[in-house]
């Protein structure tokens, strides 16, 4: 059912139920006989039968087989099917939670790609991120260039066929695990900051690059410093022109939130569906104020609808960014709005499932950095890291000016240094 390079048997001719059904024999196939029966459990079932360790060893399986992302192109490493298609291809996998793995490829380096990406940049770059052979980052934030990321200073020197990158970029997610990075540099300090900035894909094995990591509150680590001394990346691994760099950012800008912001990311699965046993289940199994279930509690049960309703607006919300991506549209500014919501619901969603833990989430016991091995610590931890949600992926704060400006026609807010030479602009 599938042909030597392991590629499913779906073309842009095939019909959706037939999709479907050749689906449902690839899985059959090619998924663990485990992984489908806990499947029926919910996602939480799934973890217990599928280490990471495992999943990662399977996945080029998955990743060769063009469902990763049905719609991209053949070449690139997808099946070049329409939404319609995709959607059923989606529906089947959904239950056995087959995760996209290298999601900083699929999501940030990808859409730029796409956009302002030549040719053979998108031959040699796309197929390896889909079959998670090449990890990415993005090295965008620095320490003075956060939220006014635009007033980066990492500097990007041409050198006969190379540029000289020297500069040092900060919050850099799972900078500690890629090969490959995204980066923003500036190549020109005598013109506004927007337009000396170039964009590059870098490679992270070579030397003067240096990954310090970052701890979570919680242990793990996700977030990283990364330094770069005199490290060299050929002109040919440019994306756009020169000084045209804040342009091509915005593609990745607006997929980074899309991907913050996606259905899963807070999860109406924690709520109903396949994950009865998240909130819902701790609502049944939790104690209210007048001794009986907290499920039997009016507000309770208000506030897991409100969680729920919000949860099925933002997933359709998301749809028509997503058909938006399929009619060959880029990613806009229509993406801070599930950015903007999807921070604040997940923090809400979190702190309800430690408020149906009750005095059991003051206290528990994990390792710091330890896997989310029970409801208690995978709760109170999510609660922990969810404090980040409305910082990460581009500010609350930040999104809503681009919802204020870009999407409503707001005056922009002032910048006074706005069409002043990055040189002369006052910097921490």
């Amino acid at each position: 059912m599938i042909d030597a390079t392991g590629r499913v048997p779906i073309t842009p001719e095939t019909e959706v139920d037939e999709a479907a059904a050749i689906v449902r024999a690839w899985v059959a196939e090619h998924v663990p006989a485990a992984w489908r029966e806990a499947a029926a459990g919910g996602s939480a079932a799934i973890r217990e039968v599928r280490p990471r360790e495992a999943y990662e060893a399977w996945y080029p399986v998955f990743g060769a087989s063009g469902l990763v992302v049905p719609t991209w192109p053949v070449p690139y490493g997808g099946l070049g099917v329409g939404r319609e298609v995709a959607r059923a291809i989606e529906a089947e996998l959904a239950p056995y939670n087959l995760g996209r793995l290298n999601p900083l490829g699929l999501n940030l380096a990808a859409p730029a790609l796409f956009a302002h990406g030549t040719e053979e940049q998108r031959l040699r770059f796309l197929p390896p991120i889909v079959r998670n052979e090449e990890v990415w980052c993005q090295l965008f934030s620095e320490p003075g260039a956060g939220s006014d990321l635009a007033s980066l200073a990492t500097r990007a020197v041409r050198d006969g066929d190379d540029w000289v990158v020297t500069g040092q970029k900060v919050w850099t997610t799972w900078a500690h695990r890629a090969d490959f990075a995204v980066l923003l540099a500036r190549t020109d300090p005598d013109v506004p900051k927007r337009e000396g900035i170039t964009y590059f894909l870098l490679s992270l094995h070579q030397p003067g690059v240096q990954v310090r990591p970052l701890r979570h509150i919680t242990g793990e680590v996700d977030f990283n410093e990364v330094f770069l001394d005199g490290v060299r990346v050929p002109d040919h691994q440019r994306v756009g022109a020169v000084g045209d760099g804040w342009r091509v950012a915005g593609a990745t800008l607006s997929g980074e939130r899309q991907m913050v912001a996606g259905q899963g990311s807070g999860g109406v699965d924690r709520i109903g569906g396949s994950g009865t046993r998240r909130l819902i289940g701790l609502a049944a199994e939790g104690t209210g104020p007048a001794g009986g279930r907290a499920i039997a509690d009016p507000l309770v049960r208000d506030r897991l609808m409100r969680l729920y309703s919000e949860e099925c607006i933002r997933g359709w919300t998301n749809e028509r960014v997503r058909a938006g991506l399929a009619a060959g549209r880029p990613p806009g500014p229509e993406s801070s709005i599930g950015k903007v919501h999807q921070g604040d619901l997940n923090q809400r969603t979190q702190l309800l499932a430690t408020d149906l833990l009750g005095a059991r989430a003051m206290a528990w016991e994990a390792p710091a950095g330890a896997p989310y091995e029970d409801t208690l610590s995978y709760e109170v931890r999510g609660m922990l890291r969810s404090r980040a949600n409305t910082i990460e992926g581009g500010t609350t704060e930040v999104n809503k000016n681009i919802l204020g400006e870009r999407v409503l026609g707001l005056p922009r807010e002032p910048d006074p240094w706005r069409d002043v030479p990055w040189r002369e602009v006052p910097r921490s």
